[in-house]
């Protein structure tokens, strides 16, 4: 085990490093078209961020100087074209997502009120526009934004690891961490669900500090004597709890690139479903791991205090991201 959090602190510390870029263009009748370039302004991510550039149709000439502001934690490019035989068909896209190594949201709404939203990424940058949404493109491509999106959390994969931990201090392993896991799922999906449809919000930064803070909390209770750790009795109970938490970190990602209009509810449910195979692939992993060891008998290789190293190096990152989130709100 003490093995196996090396890993973690070898991960970049950031809970999510880069939002998504977002390009959104709004096609008038009369053929001007409103262009809204958004990108991260977070500190280690800036530099990089600058290397993205809007591809727009060789066939449309921009009629307008660009007006640039803050707004939400992004540099945000504002710009008008005209394009006289309009964007449907043309190829518009974003460079520079490779050297970025994150997605970004196209989003196209065109004179007649249809919209059409892609998620571009480092081998797919642009987009010829369709005529209409291709709801299997819609499903793919929120698929692998939530799956990318809880393999760039790392608090979030802590957590998780922390659960697993948790309820293999118990008996009845597997059907308490199918309950377990399946609860905090269920929490996570109802909250992220609600933020996405604009039914609850809360700041980001708060949230992300109370992430920080379930996450040491957690590692807090695993460092306690076994005899004393309550939550070991009903772990789902605590995982429902936190997941609503979580969730809202989840839709942290959906809300900055928003649903696509006329698919919703399938642009919801595949990018909830990305988060769970995601989350899946993680559990499958680290539960071939503990075999591993358990089966080469490797603690017993060890010394005792060798076993608590997951527990205080989690607690130990937790509590380094609560006062660097503190900071954050506070300055």
């Amino acid at each position: 085990m003490a093995l196996l959090f090396v890993g973690f602190y070898a991960l970049p510390v950031p809970a999510h490093p880069l939002a998504p870029a977002l390009l959104e263009l709004r096609e008038g009748a009369d053929g001007i078209v409103d262009v809204r370039f958004k990108t991260s302004l977070y500190p280690r991510s800036r530099a990089v961020a600058a290397l993205l550039v809007p591809r727009l149709p060789a066939s449309c000439e921009r009629i307008s100087p660009s007006r640039v502001a803050v707004e939400g934690g992004g540099r945000v490019e504002r710009f008008q074209l005209r394009c006289a035989d309009g964007v449907v068909g043309r190829d518009v896209g974003i460079g520079g997502l490779r050297e970025n190594a994150i997605d970004a949201l196209l989003r196209v709404e065109l004179a007649d009120g249809r919209a059409i939203q892609s998620v571009l990424r480092a081998g797919n940058a642009s987009l010829t526009i369709p005529d209409r949404p291709n709801p299997w493109r819609v499903f793919t491509s929120y698929l692998e934004m939530g799956a990318r999106h809880i393999f760039s959390g790392l608090d979030h994969l802590l957590f998780v690891f922390g659960l697993v931990l948790l309820v293999a201090a118990g008996a009845r392993y597997v059907s308490r961490l199918v309950l377990t896991l399946s609860a905090f799922t269920l929490g996570h999906c109802v909250t992220l669900s609600c933020a996405a449809l604009g039914w609850l919000y809360l700041p980001g930064p708060p949230v992300e500090f109370l992430i920080a803070l379930s996450v040491l909390a957690l590692a807090v209770e695993l460092a306690r004597p076994e005899r004393e750790v309550r939550s070991t009795r009903l772990p789902w109970l605590l995982a429902l709890g936190f997941g609503l938490l979580h969730g809202l970190g989840f839709a942290s990602a959906l809300v900055e690139v928003g649903l696509p209009e006329g698919e919703i509810l399938l642009a919801l449910l595949s990018f909830n479903l990305g988060i769970e195979l995601g989350q899946v692939l993680f559990v499958l992993g680290l539960l071939a791991l503990l075999w591993a060891v358990r089966v080469t008998r490797l603690p017993e290789r060890l010394p005792p205090w060798s076993g608590r190293v997951p527990v205080y190096g989690m607690g130990s990152l937790a509590a380094m991201w609560c006062i660097e989130r503190m900071a954050a709100l506070f300055g």
